[in-house]
């Protein structure tokens, strides 16, 4: 059974090589750590055209292909406010020039994950719900009402929009966690 981990789902399963190898594939196509694409802000989308819909259908491509319930324009080297997302089970959405509309006052601290920092889960504190409001792809006013994993995954992609990541985010010893292991490492033949 799968659970999702801040931006991407974990499983307890192996993947079978198929699916193993779109997974990789799709996670070479997405930007990653220390990319200056991911610490940009995106612009807000002024036209919604056959560009915004094709971008939008390869959005959620990789996402899927990735194993993950949320990809900013950021992470793929667009800088467009547009993101897609999980709002639900088994349901995917995109969401144009999005803001967060209400925010509840209970938070909770869960370890995230993202698809633009593999192999680095570190502790993020966000509200447990979150109103998320902008438009689909066509251009047509959408609007969700979020809780737990999808409250967090919003909140997480909209990040990525203001070009702000889950390291930024967590605990000064977290962050200098995962830098470490990002960090570039020296080998000596």
């Amino acid at each position: 059974m799968a659970k999702a981990e801040g931006q991407v789902y974990e499983d307890d399963e192996e993947l079978d090589a198929e699916l193993e190898a779109r997974r990789r594939l799709a996670l070479a196509q997405i930007r990653q750590y220390p990319d200056v694409a991911l610490k940009m802000a995106a612009r807000p989308v002024e036209h919604f055209d056959d560009d915004l819909r094709d971008l939008v259908e390869r959005m959620k491509r990789l996402m899927q292909d990735a194993r993950g319930i949320g990809l900013a324009a950021t992470q793929v080297g667009v800088l467009q406010r547009v993101f897609v997302f999980t709002p639900a089970k088994d349901e995917v959405a995109a969401i144009v020039n999005p803001e967060i509309v209400e925010r509840s006052d209970e938070t909770d601290v869960v370890e995230e994950g993202c698809l633009s920092i593999q192999g680095v889960l570190v502790p993020v504190e966000r509200p447990l719900r979150a109103t998320i409001a902008g438009r689909d792809e066509n251009g047509d006013e959408v609007r969700f009402d979020l809780e737990d994993i999808f409250a967090r995954a919003a909140q997480h992609e909209v990040d990525h929009l203001d070009g702000v990541l889950i390291i930024d985010r967590t605990t000064t010893e977290a962050r200098r966690d995962a830098l470490s292991i990002l960090r570039p490492r020296i080998v000596l033949s």
